[in-house]
């Protein structure tokens, strides 16, 4: 028997490929000019380094008053460090990118208006916007369309310089409303508008590159394209004239001549999501193992990703994370989130607990709350005793009304720090990007206190839904990255940012149709004409761009290709087009291959899952209800597990409203109307119909059930009142008198002590008493209570609970349809008898150590919470 198994660290020791490749590995690793990724940068006729010198030799231009504009920063070291390689007398270019260079020249001074890219302040900025054009009422459907379609129009503003902006705005506004003029897409030509001159009146940290001053101090701009056309090329050929050269990294990509060929690749097919994940990290430590590092890991499954870090992360490996993670996946924003949805008027107790557990302050005390409110079963902590509530209360109640953001973001750190959460946040890398993310601890306070006072929306009045929301859109827009190791073996990053960067092998995962789309539709809600008037990538030009990303992805020299063949639904999944292409060139020499699984099959003997043989001498017995003693009887190990070392499953707070919780009320309910009866009796049928409703709408309110969720049962309430009342009737004609109802008894048998709570006793005329128990069950069930008295154990039980020699007993069953019947047990005294005599024999039994056995069998196992200790599904020979 064997299991195939995701390879574990002890058959690929982490720490011995670390022995063997000491720090210094990636320099280490033969990255010569035959490497497709180093051919582009110093390849003699066509790499950039090269083509680059050549340029600034034809203009004259002096390499130290150069710079050198990349795609992406990750290029940066390597470029600076090729370039010393390649001319190591002399001057080098000052390598940069966009970004970081306007951060270094200064950036620009932001205006309360203007484009922040942040989701968070953005989108108040669109709510302020929209109420100023009239659409108020349309505010909050409206803004998430006009921060998407502003934040599009971005880069297209950003290009064309500050000088440029305003003939920018007058052909953006034209085209941005193309195809809009009937009254149906009045509201999207509306936010179209909005959003341009929202991105035309922004200024933009890239403003500062077209500044004549920069001019003054370069002799020569260079800006490398990547896989897409830059934005930025029209706007600085505007400004810098003749000192711009535009020169493509990839400048072998129309050359096929000297086209790289293919590195090897291997293509694996993979079951499901999980069988994906394991090869993937499988892969990656085979590669690892071989010395073929650092791998690249290209996925745009965030699911899949976070799957394949967590197992090489178990493994050991050292990994750089360019993708990072929303903020709003980590535990730092759920701990704010947990806060907030606990402060809700009508928070449920789970909601709250959920809170506390987070909670240092809290936290020491919880348990013994949430046992006292799982006992009462309070669903909605507003519910909840006053005297557990106060002291949690005194944090949530300030999170009330209405108040600015500014305010609210007071109070919440104020509740994080009385609920001492905030330390911990603090000190964490990922609660730290929380808290400044939130503006909770601003990387520019001086900044932040000018907007909470002049922004548009500084004075906009939010409620805790409003600042809940808000709270939200901040942590979904904003990602963390952890910080890098010094030496690096896995690097996960987007498959756009492979060109140019020298990798020894690829796991390219999540290449099925669904996940890796090349056709895809571009993000938006811009048409195809309004894309080309405003000058967007076409979708014909982004997937230009993905092939072209493939193509040199598959260049790596060791690639490994992988996709699932089925989803979570069971559906099939196809390979996606480019993978399909691959698949058409694998029966040609030197093409794809069919992958080979690098886990290890882990041979596992077969071990037989008997019967558990439980012993319960160890665990004496002093207390036994009718319960447990059913449970005894009907599965010993039942007993064993759930009374004797009482394992009790955790019951859900929300849970809807089920027939349990009407059995329960009508218990309350009977007991509260028979008490009243019999301290101030009614005989009349209208005066009892009067009390028992009045007793049924006292239960409903002491008991907070939801009247939606209880309007069902209440539905039905009148004809089981009056059908109930009718038995009662004729219960009493026979001379029975209610005597007590809910009332808790004790008796001893030996040493063990029977407990008991009875839900009547009614005194006979004879001067006997009837014991009886209210049933909402089917009456087919509860017939078949009574038809062997040996076997009803819960009515039998009760009558051993009382002092009387001789007496009466049965199960009253109250329904809708059936009416109320009681059904007697006509052989009570017996049954009581031998229940009793049983009862001695059976604990002697488990005080002897006789094995406690898991016999049960149909409906005894069929809810049965302690099914999967026995393992009853499990067992064989």
């Amino acid at each position: 028997m064997t299991e195939t198994k995701y390879p574990d660290p002890t058959a690929t020791p982490i720490a011995d490929i670390a022995k063997n490749h000491p720090p210094g590995v990636l320099r280490a690793f033969n990255y010569g000019p035959d490497h497709p990724a180093m051919a582009l940068w110093v390849h003699p006729q066509t790499g950039l380094l090269g083509r680059l010198a050549t340029e600034l030799q034809r203009r004259g231009a002096h390499a130290a008053r150069t710079v050198v504009l990349l795609p992406y920063a990750q290029l940066l070291p390597l470029a600076t460090r090729l370039w010393t390689q390649t001319f190591p007398d002399g001057f080098a270019p000052r390598f940069e990118t966009t970004m970081n260079w306007s951060a270094a020249l200064g950036g620009h001074d932001r205006q309360t208006t203007d484009l922040t890219l942040d989701a968070g302040l953005d989108h108040l900025t669109a709510q302020s916007f929209l109420a100023q054009a009239g659409l108020a009422q349309q505010q909050d459907a409206l803004a998430g369309l006009l921060v998407q379609a502003a934040h599009q129009l971005a880069p297209l503003a950003a290009a064309v310089g500050p000088d440029q902006r305003a003939q920018w705005a007058r052909e953006a506004r034209v085209a941005a409303t193309t195809g809009m003029e009937g009254s149906a897409l009045q509201w999207e030509a509306a936010v179209a508008r909005i959003a341009v001159e929202w991105a035309a009146v922004s200024g933009y940290a890239s403003d500062v590159l077209f500044a004549p001053q920069r001019q003054a101090e370069l002799d020569c701009l260079v800006l490398v394209q990547g896989l897409a056309p830059d934005a930025f090329t029209a706007g600085l050929a505007n400004a810098w004239g003749d000192k711009l050269v535009v020169l493509p990294l990839a400048a072998m990509a129309g050359e096929q001549s000297s086209q790289p060929s293919q590195g090897q690749i291997a293509l694996h097919a993979c079951g499901d999501a999980e069988d994906e994940a394991q090869r993937s990290a499988a892969c990656a430590l085979q590669h690892i193992a071989a010395g073929r590092f650092p791998v690249a890991l290209v996925s745009s499954d965030r699911a899949l990703t976070r799957r394949v870090r967590a197992m090489l992360d178990g493994a050991g490996v050292a990994m750089r994370d360019e993708n990072g993670w929303k903020l709003s996946t980590s535990r730092a924003a759920a701990t704010v989130m947990a806060l907030l949805r606990a402060a809700t008027w009508n928070a449920t107790t789970d909601a709250v607990l959920a809170w506390l557990k987070d909670s240092p302050v809290f936290a020491p005390s919880v348990d013994a709350l949430e046992v006292a409110l799982r006992r009462d079963q309070v669903r909605d902590w507003r519910h909840a005793p006053v005297a557990l509530r106060t002291p949690i209360d005194a944090v949530l109640s300030a999170c009330k009304g209405q108040r600015t953001l500014h305010a609210w973001l007071v109070v919440l750190r104020s509740a994080l720090q009385e609920a001492g959460q905030w330390d911990g946040m603090l000190a964490d890398a990922v609660g730290a990007e929380v808290l400044s993310s939130l503006q909770l601890q601003p990387r520019d306070s001086a900044q932040w206190s000018h907007w909470s006072v002049d922004a548009p929306w500084a004075q906009r009045r939010l409620d805790l839904n409003d600042f809940t929301r808000w709270v939200n859109q901040v942590l979904e827009g904003a990602s963390f990255k952890p910080a890098y190791p010094a030496e690096e073996q896995v690097v996960i990053l987007p498959m756009s940012q492979m060109l140019g960067r020298p990798f020894a092998a690829v796991v390219l995962a999540g290449c099925d149709e669904v996940r890796l789309n090349p056709n895809a539709e571009p993000a938006g809600a811009w048409t195809a004409a309004q894309r080309a008037a405003l000058g967007m990538p076409s979708r014909d030009a982004l997937c230009a761009a993905v092939h072209a990303a493939w193509q040199y992805s598959l260049q790596t020299p060791v690639c490994d290709v992988l996709w699932r063949t089925g989803d979570e639904a069971g559906e099939t999944l196809l390979p996606c087009t480019l993978v399909q292409l691959l698949q058409s060139s694998s029966g040609n020499s030197g093409g794809p291959s069919v992958g080979v699984d690098p886990r290890t099959d882990r041979p596992i003997a077969p071990l037989p899952q008997t019967p558990p043989q439980a012993n319960g001498s160890a665990v004496p017995v002093r207390y036994l209800s009718a319960s447990a003693y059913e449970d005894l009887r009907q599965c010993p190990y039942r007993f064993f597990a759930m009374r004797q070392l009482a394992l009790k499953s955790v019951d859900e707070l929300e849970s809807e409203v089920d027939k349990r919780d009407f059995g329960l009320w009508l218990h309350a309910v009977l007991s509260h109307f028979h008490a009243a009866l019999q301290e101030q009796p009614v005989a009349s049928l209208d005066a009892r119909i009067t009390r028992l409703d009045a007793s049924a709408h006292a239960t409903t309110e002491s008991m907070a059930l939801p009247e939606g969720e209880f309007l069902p049962f209440m539905a039905a309430w009148p004809a089981v009142r009056d059908k109930y009342l009718k038995w009662l009737a004729e219960h009493e004609a026979e001379g029975a008198v209610f005597a007590s109802g809910e009332t808790s008894h004790q008796q001893r048998v030996g040493d063990i002590q029977l407990l008991g709570r009875i839900d009547r006793v009614d005194n006979l005329p004879d001067g006997s008493v009837m014991v009886l128990d209210y049933k909402t069950e089917p009456s087919a069930k509860t017939t078949a209570r009574v038809k062997d008295p040996m076997e009803d154990t819960q009515i039998a039980f009760y009558a051993a609970l009382l002092p009387h020699d001789t007496l009466r007993g049965g199960y009253v069953n109250v329904g809708e349809r059936d009416g109320t019947v009681l059904r007697e047990q006509k052989h009570l005294v017996q049954a009581r008898d031998a229940l009793i005599e049983g009862i001695g024999i059976d604990m002697q039994r488990v005080r002897d150590g006789i094995p406690l056995q898991a016999l049960g069998d149909g409906p005894a196992c069929d809810f049965c919470q302690a099914r999967g200790m026995c393992r009853k599904d499990f067992w064989n020979d």
